[in-house]
């Protein structure tokens, strides 16, 4: 789901109760760590598992409990949906094609897919890959389309479809049927700079990586990143609705109930965001990414072009490159670049430097779209990362 989305749509849920106390442990490392971990948890999320990794080490930490009915603590080794964070490793293998000469950033969506993006005034002749890839489309996000007034946001509907799959060509199908938010400059419409977050885009990357190499978008992550990194909890799901144990059972409390459901179970997206990773995993990725070990200096210093954006996250001065963001941190001259990813109870933060030495990863095993006590667990996360990132903890 894209990132804010829902809680846009769900304003003025109810505030429950506060969640069963529950003790917080930590592996050996910084107290700050610690601290920041413990902050997340004291906003109301149910589990918090963070880890911190370095060119020497790294270390872990973690609160709050994997189940609110054993109270069991959350595993070292927990895999969970990383969402949008998907959205990076999609790009990584675009601009890999791209350094291979196999496609260009000026290539239009029409190019590789005639006819896809037509209809309500969307265009694919407008559109290029870097309009994907930096969401300067202005297509509609198909997530949105499917909410609508998000009256169909509650526990009952998420049952009901939590095994229901969508093709890629269905989803941007429901995305043409509204006219788009604008249409790039046609004089150049690769750098046009007008932002807007949409999961269409990325599931239009992902056909286009499936048409360029004649395989699905999967196996060149498998190949490209995953198995090169040696990410070995790192797995694209397909059509399963399950996770991999152990994990922490992912809650959502919907909008106007008190009470919170177990989400953990449910079919996730495709290459907009399907990933289900680890700590470990996604931290060793976001290393390498930074570090330049996947991609050559001319492909991230085209990653790393960005633009504006607002009302994205709860941050300021925020830019977006080519599915990897930008934010700036006081007292850290590099900033942290991320991107982070949203599902059915579960919020996937992290980031890394710009030299890819330091990164961090935290996953939130609660969701809670209108609650005031959701932004307060986002910026407790946004903060664990700035300070993990930037030497301060």
């Amino acid at each position: 789901m894209r990132r804010r989305a829902v809680a846009a749509l769900a304003a003025g849920a109810l505030m429950a109760g506060l969640l069963p106390a529950a003790a917080a442990a930590a592996q050996p490392g910084r107290d700050g760590l610690r601290g920041d971990v413990d902050a997340i948890r004291a906003t109301g999320a149910t589990g918090v598992l963070a880890e911190v990794r370095t060119s020497t080490g790294g270390h872990a930490a973690r609160a709050g409990v994997a189940d609110l009915r054993t109270g069991r603590p959350v595993p070292w080794n927990s895999y969970f949906r990383i969402g949008s964070d998907t959205k990076t490793y999609t790009s990584v293998v675009a601009l890999q094609l791209v350094g291979e000469g196999k496609l260009r950033l000026t290539d239009t969506v029409e190019k590789w897919l005639p006819g896809v993006v037509r209809g309500k005034g969307n265009d694919g002749r407008r559109i290029t890959v870097k309009n994907l890839l930096r969401q300067t489309s202005g297509l509609n996000d198909y997530v949105a389309v499917q909410l609508g007034d998000g009256s169909d946001l509650t526990p009952e509907k998420f049952k009901e479809n939590r095994f229901r799959v969508s093709t890629p060509q269905q989803k941007v199908a429901a995305a043409m049927t509204r006219p788009p938010l604008w249409v790039p400059d046609m004089s150049n419409p690769a750098e046009e700079t007008h932002w807007g977050y949409s999961n269409t885009n990325y599931v239009l990357a992902g056909l286009i990586i499936e048409k360029v190499t004649g395989h699905p978008w999967e196996q060149e992550v498998h190949d490209r990143i995953i198995e090169p990194l040696g990410l070995r909890h790192t797995i694209t799901p397909g059509t399963s609705a399950y996770v991999p144990q152990p994990s922490a059972t992912a809650y959502t409390r919907f909008p106007g109930r008190a009470e919170l459901t177990d989400t953990s179970v449910s079919v996730s997206g495709g290459s907009d965001g399907a990933i289900i990773s680890t700590t470990r995993d996604h931290t060793a990725f976001l290393r390498a990414l930074l570090g330049g070990r996947l991609l050559a200096p001319a492909q991230l210093a085209q990653m790393k072009q960005t633009v504006p954006v607002d009302d994205w996250i709860l941050a300021d001065g925020v830019r977006y490159g080519l599915g990897l963001a930008w934010r700036p941190v006081k007292g850290c001259a590099g900033g942290v670049w991320f991107h982070g990813g949203t599902f059915f109870g579960i919020i996937s933060e992290s980031g890394a430097s710009a030299d890819g030495r330091r990164a961090a990863s935290v996953a939130v095993s609660t969701f809670r779209p209108g609650d005031p006590g959701q932004d307060a667990q986002d910026r407790a996360s946004l903060r664990l990362v700035d300070r993990a990132v930037c030497g301060a903890g």
